[in-house]
């Protein structure tokens, strides 16, 4: 399956919980592509304790582009 996720918003929870089911579909073997817009770019400031969001980054293998 292709699936592509477009992520606009610099919510913490939001990007984490998005990374995390980009992360299930790589597991499962889908073409999964993650489109950073707006907001979305500024994923690195986002990280804090309750969400590791750059530790889904880092475990993402799709195709990832900002």
């Amino acid at each position: 399956m292709n699936v592509l996720f477009i992520i606009t918003s610099d919510d913490v929870e939001t990007i984490y919980n998005a990374m995390r089911l980009a992360n299930v579909g790589v597991e499962k073997e889908d073409e999964v592509s993650v489109f950073m817009l707006g907001k979305g770019v500024m994923f690195e400031k986002c990280d804090n304790e309750d969400y590791d969001v750059m530790g889904q980054m880092n475990k993402f293998e799709g195709d990832f582009y900002v």
